[in-house]
């Protein structure tokens, strides 16, 4: 009989690894190619400490499959309100079964419990069974789906979640970049943003302890 369990785990544990090495694997394969990538698949993997992944701010989540590690997903925070889904996978060969599905309610669920009332999430531009993934579970794009994705390179999403659940939000969507290397810069601004807000709150946490 097939058993299936959702773990708390961290970014460095071993039964981690197979999530890790298949990210890196999927974004090189996919990504390599593109002129100006935003750093190395791995850099972007291992862009945050594994604390950014672990309660109070945030959680680490696996999915094992009678021992093995099938799927998994994580979420960090960026203030009090809002917690950023990522690191997102399920096995290549168990695609289609519900796997991603299920992590994503349970990384919900989790952001929820510690407090959170929207999740915020990105995607590459070439993922589009990503995009398909997260309109079904009812995430907002705060991009123009009309749009030529690649000018926007990494494309955002929202949800309202916990005591917000099933509200709206209005943050505003934004618009395309006008060319490839300006949504390249536009990325990298936002991503040295958010990283800027998880250190401080990581280092005001440490401080407190």
């Amino acid at each position: 009989m097939t058993e299936t369990v959702i773990l708390r785990s961290s970014p460095h544990s071993e039964i981690a690894r197979p999530l890790i090495d298949a990210l890196i694997k999927d974004y090189d394969s996919r990504y390599g190619h593109v002129n100006q990538r935003p750093g190395s698949a791995r850099a972007e993997v291992e862009r945050y400490p594994a604390q950014a992944f672990a309660p109070p701010f945030g959680d680490f989540l696996l999915l094992q499959r009678d021992g093995e590690t099938v799927a998994g997903g994580a979420f960090m925070s960026h203030d009090n309100d809002v917690a950023e889904i990522k690191r997102v996978w399920t096995h290549p060969a168990l695609r289609r079964q519900g796997l991603a599905r299920q992590v994503m309610i349970a990384l919900e669920e989790s952001a929820a419990t510690l407090g959170y009332s929207r999740a915020y999430l990105t995607t590459g531009f070439l993922q589009p069974e990503a995009v398909s993934l997260y309109l079904s579970l009812g995430y907002r794009p705060l991009f123009d789906l009309e749009a030529d994705p690649a000018l926007y390179r990494s494309l955002p999403f929202e949800k309202m979640i916990g005591r917000r659940a099933g509200e709206v939000s209005q943050t505003p969507v934004a618009q395309p970049a006008a060319s490839f290397d300006a949504a390249t810069d536009r990325v990298n601004s936002i991503k040295a943003e958010q990283a800027r807000k998880i250190e401080a709150r990581l280092a005001l946490h440490q401080a407190a302890e």
